[in-house]
């Protein structure tokens, strides 16, 4: 997926037992019975592996309350041991209670003792349950554990090069912004955006609509004609239950929007979607890997994005996006990785489009993530490479929240599915590398060969 929300994930915010409590008690009330039980890391393993997470927390550059978990855990398991000799002392006393009944002789003394026994044990499960809540919520905010092949770092600034494609255009004028283009090409049209909608809107005209709806299906015609993808149009409406299920809420609840007095959300990305199309489902091992594909419209609030990108289309509260998804079984996963970020490359070769490939750091990937490459386009205004699809590796992260398990062709014990995402691409991001790579000096822009079948038209023309 394109990182629009996760780029402005802060690394450095504290993790701890009552952080963003009650946005995470609202939302664990909403999936109570679907997702309550489930966590995004197993409690045993982090139980038991605690310095893991601790090394982790340096890595990523995050403050992460381990003393606090283990106070909590301890304390829980010490009230579940006490009730559980309760209990036991309940069912020996009804025993007993029985039998001097049975011998006709006096048992109030002990039913009035075990009536106050069983207050206590009922008032015991509910500070359990409690207890269970609070380490659920803590489970919850606690980002996935790096890959060992992922570099250490705190930002952008410590990402790794991979590779990169093509050259950047060389043009005989001083190249224009995207924004300027679409004016002086009829093809853009921010003021109305505004005025129907608000800031961060953007309105296609003309050629500009059909060159947004001609990516977006060169893109799908790609991946599910060479690259071997199913396409999947889904809901742009998303429940609470499935944004906990791929690991978008509770952390990101501030860059989404929802609609009012529903348990609807606007979808941030398909990658919600896709993931859930399994969500409490157990997958038959000859099946994997299974690879889908979508495009969406996504929203963002952009909470953490204030005085960002201002200008232009290029960080929207709208936007449109192909995403590629898999279901891969643990073993093949990172080979499905590098398949995944080459599909997405493709799409960049095939329009000929100067980019370059980098491998995050720890404290610059994403939440749910073990490993992600993010390609990054060159736009000629700015003189820079801007991110365009973001491709992750979220091995079991997401599905055990979600409960998405296969079985294995030998029996035994059913796994946790590996899944993966990433943006293939990001329309809106394309249309601006296409509009400002390909400009002309008289104001129009070539077409890229790929889509000239799409549009109809080799160039925009200058109103």
């Amino acid at each position: 997926m394109v990182r629009e929300g996760k780029e402005e994930y802060s690394p450095k915010r504290l993790l701890g037992l009552t952080d963003r409590a009650n946005t995470m008690r609202s939302i664990f009330t909403v999936v109570a019975g679907t997702l309550s039980l489930r966590t995004m890391h197993d409690l045993s393993y982090f139980r038991e592996n605690l310095d893991v997470f601790a090394d982790m927390a340096k890595r990523r550059g995050i403050t992460l309350d381990l003393d606090g978990f283990r106070a909590l855990d301890k304390e829980r398991r010490e009230f579940i041991t006490a009730n559980e000799q309760r209990k036991a002392q309940r069912n020996k006393a009804s025993e007993e209670i029985a039998r001097l009944k049975k011998e006709k002789q006096d048992a109030d003394a002990i039913i009035s003792e075990m009536k106050q026994l069983g207050d206590v044990i009922k008032q015991t499960d509910e500070k359990v349950a409690e207890l269970d809540a609070r380490q659920r919520e803590l489970l919850l905010t606690i980002p996935n554990l790096p890959h060992s092949s992922v570099p250490t770092g705190t930002s952008a600034a410590d990402n790794v090069e991979v590779r990169r494609w093509g050259t950047a255009p060389k043009h005989d004028f001083q190249p224009k912004p995207h924004w300027e283009i679409g004016e002086k090409t009829g093809i853009l049209d921010l003021e109305s955006a505004t005025k129907i909608t608000g800031a961060r809107f953007a309105l296609y005209k003309s050629w500009g609509a059909k060159l947004e709806r001609a990516i977006a299906n060169f893109f799908l015609d790609v991946h599910t004609r060479e690259h071997g993808y199913t396409e999947i149009l889904p809901p742009f409406l998303v429940n609470t239950a499935s944004l906990v299920g791929a690991g978008q809420l509770p952390k990101f609840a501030a860059d989404l929007f929802k609609i009012q007095d529903t348990d609807f959300w606007l979808t941030p990305t398909s990658e919600v979607e896709l993931h859930n199309l399994y969500r409490d489902e157990t997958i038959a091992e000859d099946k994997l890997p299974i690879h889908i594909t979508a495009w969406t419209a996504c929203f963002r609030s952009e909470a953490g994005a204030a005085g960002k990108d201002t200008r232009g289309i290029l960080r929207q509260h709208q936007f449109q996006k192909v995403e590629l998804f898999k279901f891969t079984h643990p073993e093949k996963s990172y080979e499905e990785h590098e398949a995944l970020t080459r599909n997405a490359e493709a799409i960049l070769q095939k329009l000929g489009l100067h980019y370059r490939t980098v491998l995050l750091c720890s404290g610059d990937m994403g939440f749910a993530s073990s490993k992600t490459y993010d390609i990054e386009v060159w736009l000629p205004s700015s003189n820079e490479f801007r991110e365009i699809s973001s491709c992750s590796n979220c091995e079991a992260f997401q599905a055990r929240r979600a409960g998405i398990r296969f079985k294995p062709k030998s029996g035994g014990k059913s796994e946790f599915v590996h899944t993966l995402n990433g943006s293939g691409l990001a329309v809106g991001r394309t249309w601006i590398a296409i509009v400002e790579n390909y400009q002309q000096s008289d104001g129009s822009v070539v077409i890229p060969e790929a889509l000239r079948p799409y549009m109809g038209i080799d160039r925009i023309p200058v109103i």
